[in-house]
């Protein structure tokens, strides 16, 4: 039976982690966009694109935003840009949908949970996005969230074709590290509501993480935005080494990678 390509989502950052968590967390555009070369040629499809502001503080400013995705652009051309929603106890719903209204990104990422904070916001949100071609993933922590994505997937607030999710294992706050055995309880809720499924997992467990998820024929999201550790201890050189390692994975287990797009 052939497998399924791999899709590698890489997470730089993240809205929380700063260089005392780790010297080479990329928080300026243009230590974002070195590492989103390395990365690219490490072997990773996609840039899950967070922001800082000039006191390195996480950010929906669509202005930073657009001078972030230029000079990815220009670093790894052909590497596809996703860029969060995330409030991080910061925005509300409506500076969400503005930032996405503001910058019609080709991808976001929109978490259930946070968009459940106002369903009449969210409506118009997803309905934004599935008519100007923005391709949603909706984040997803836990059983109550893949109840949420269901229920609204049954009444129309997410519209059919938009069935991408990320499934998050463990926690940041309390600090939680993933297992592998949570996941196919959420896989087992969500059933035919999905056309296309990525884990990602906080802590050192992150590459056991990937390898089950590589055997599952899911797709992984790695990055300093949700572990900076070896899963033998000691830290990780870079984001481009946790991208190394799980196509490493990806190799030893026959599971064949997207083709990338060349782009001149």
């Amino acid at each position: 039976m052939d497998l399924p390509p791999l899709k590698v989502t890489v997470a730089l950052n993240g809205a929380r982690k700063v260089k005392s968590d780790h010297p080479n967390v990329p928080v300026t555009i243009e230590e974002i966009a070195v590492s989103s070369a390395a990365c690219f040629a490490a072997g990773a499809d996609e840039l899950h694109l967070h922001v800082r502001d000039k006191d390195q503080k996480h950010s929906l400013d669509p202005g930073l935003y657009r001078e972030a995705m230029a000079a990815v652009t220009e670093a790894a051309p052909g590497l596809e840009i996703q860029i969060t929603t995330e409030a991080a106890g910061i925005y509300g719903v409506e500076a969400q949908f503005d930032t996405v209204k503001q910058l019609v990104p080709a991808a976001a990422s929109v978490s259930v949970r946070e968009m459940a904070r106002d369903e009449h916001v969210a409506r118009r949100l997803y309905g934004f996005a599935k008519d100007a071609g923005v391709h949603l993933q909706h984040i997803l922590y836990n059983e109550e969230d893949v109840h949420q994505y269901s229920a609204w997937l049954a009444n129309g607030v997410i519209a059919p074709k938009q069935r991408d999710v990320l499934l998050v294992l463990g926690s940041y706050e309390p600090p939680k590290d993933a297992q592998p055995y949570t996941l196919p309880g959420l896989l087992n809720s969500l059933g035919d509501d999905v056309s296309s499924w990525t884990v990602c997992a906080f802590g050192p467990t992150e590459q056991r993480v990937a390898r089950a998820v590589l055997r599952m024929n899911g797709h992984v999201r790695v990055g300093f935005e949700n572990n900076v550790h070896r899963e033998n201890g000691g830290l990780l050189c870079d984001n481009a080494e946790s991208v190394s390692l799980v196509v490493q994975h990806a190799s030893s287990l026959g599971r064949p990678l997207l083709e990338k797009v060349q782009v001149s």
